[in-house]
Formats: structure tokens, C-alpha cells, sequence
């Protein structure tokens, strides 16, 4: 298990440019319940930024509403370049899922597709076309590149073998080069390693760390592991009933602000 981030992983190449901006963003459901109340929040080119929170806090809400999959209530988002004060345009949509790339907690790939041809479903928001569902009908650049993406999560050598014949942790690498295979702006990731055992879900966070370090990619992940957190995040952003509750680096976060965003309130 990694003690701690590889001395690469230390400096970042934060620039000043926003990939994610909200205003007074806000999400009430259909049955009443206010789930967001007023995020303010910037996140810049390069961050590693993790969201912290209870269940119930508004953490896979506030993922869905910035990328565009939940309707803003009220407030205003934008996200690499796109802005919206409701729900996207199809047009919107089409734009940052083009630039996104998503792992969440379930692998979700095709078990019986090859590894190779999981990763080259990562490409087909290029161009919307059906030849990338199997790798032997896809363009070359697109093998290549995924390819490429196997060699970088270090499973290169299985790119024949039928995705449901990899390990738990060895699935869940092959999400991210999925996810990374485009090289996206802005990586999301909700409770990547929750479903794995200590030591693969720690090779899979060092992963996304240091490969967003590499090629400057935005990263934004929940957890509820958090040595994950303060391990694999530059800054901590921690929501506690919708609102949040502390933004601030990693390193200056304490036990105190941790204690506090899981703390219940009695009532």
C-alpha cells in the first residue's frame, strides 16, 4: 500500500483558467427537498480537487448539476466554457461530455468485450459512430490511442483478454483509461475505489493522480476514504446539508474540519 504521494505528484501545474464556476447554485427535487443551497465554488485548470461530505450532503447531486445531468434549480453554472441556468442544450450537453471523461464505483464496462475494445468505447463521443464499438472496426488512431491508455494504467498486456476475466482493481484501471483515452479537460470521478479492496483501490487513485498531474487534466472526485482524500487531492471542498461547510488546501485541512463535516447534529 502507498504511504504516501510520489514526490511527482507534489507539484501541479495549476494554471489560472476556470474549468468549473458556480453562482448561487441551488437543486430542489420534485417532492420539496432542498438538496444544494447556494454553492459558490471555482475550480481551476489542473486542481485535484476532492468532495467530501455525508450521505445525504449533496456530493453526486453537485456532480450532476455541474456536468449537466441535473437540472439547476436556480443560480447559475458553468463548465468548461458552457454556461446554463437550468438544463443544458442538447448542444451543451454534447459539448462537455466531449470533453469529460467519467469512473464511477460500478466498472461498467462490456464483460464480454475485450479490455481493448472498453477502452475504445472511451472515443466514440468523437464522432457519434457505431465502429467504435469494437476495437477491430474502429479507426487505427483510435486502437492507438487506447493502446496507449492500457500501457499508461499498466494493462497493455491484456488488451485480448475478455474484460470479465480481470480482477476487480485491474476493471476499474481499465475505466480510467476509458475515461482518459481522450485526453479530457475535466475528469469525474464519484467513489472510484469504494468497491475495491485497500491496496487496488490505492493503485487506482495514485492512477487518476498521477496521470491528471501529467496531462493537466481537472480532476474531481467523492470519497469517503479519507486517506484518499488527503492523500490524492490538492484541496478539499466538504458539503454538509447542501451547503458548504469548508473549502480549503489538503495539506491545511485538520481533524477538526473533518470531525465537523461528519458530525451529527442533534436534534
Amino acid at each position: 500500500m502507498l504511504d504516501h504521494l510520489p514526490e511527482k505528484f507534489a507539484s501541479v501545474d495549476i494554471v489560472s483558467t476556470p474549468v468549473i464556476t458556480t453562482h448561487a447554485l441551488a437543486k430542489t427535487y420534485r417532492n420539496g427537498r432542498e438538496v444544494l443551497k447556494g454553492i459558490n465554488l471555482t475550480i481551476r485548470q489542473g486542481e485535484r480537487v476532492a468532495l467530501i461530505g455525508s450521505n445525504g450532503s449533496g456530493k453526486s447531486t453537485l456532480l450532476r448539476c455541474l456536468i449537466g445531468l441535473n437540472e439547476v434549480s436556480s443560480g447559475k453554472v458553468t463548465t468548461l466554457g458552457e454556461t446554463f441556468t437550468a438544463a443544458p442544450t442538447k448542444a451543451q450537453r454534447v459539448a462537455l461530455r466531449r470533453q469529460t471523461g467519467f469512473v464511477f464505483q460500478k466498472h461498467c464496462l462490456v464483460r464480454r468485450r475485450s479490455v481493448l475494445s472498453n477502452v475504445v468505447h472511451g472515443m466514440l463521443s468523437e464522432a457519434g459512430s457505431w465502429r467504435g464499438f469494437a476495437q477491430c472496426l474502429a479507426p487505427e488512431s483510435w486502437r492507438s490511442a487506447a493502446l496507449d491508455a492500457l500501457a499508461e494504467v499498466n494493462l497493455a498486456d491484456r488488451a485480448n483478454a475478455r474484460a470479465d476475466t480481470l480482477s476487480g482493481g485491474q476493471q476499474q484501471r481499465v475505466a480510467v483509461a476509458r475515461a482518459l483515452v481522450r485526453r479530457p479537460r475535466l475528469l469525474i470521478a464519484d467513489e472510484p475505489a469504494a468497491s475495491l479492496d485497500p491496496v487496488s483501490g490505492h493503485e487506482v487513485m495514485a492512477i487518476f493522480a498521477r496521470l491528471c498531474a501529467d496531462h493537466g487534466i481537472t480532476m474531481l472526485f467523492t470519497s469517503h476514504d479519507m486517506n484518499h482524500v488527503l492523500e490524492y487531492a490538492d484541496r478539499i471542498v466538504a458539503l454538509k446539508e447542501g451547503r458548504i461547510l469548508f473549502d480549503k488546501p489538503s495539506a491545511t485541512t485538520t481533524d477538526a474540519d473533518l470531525k465537523e463535516t461528519f458530525r451529527v447534529e442533534n436534534r
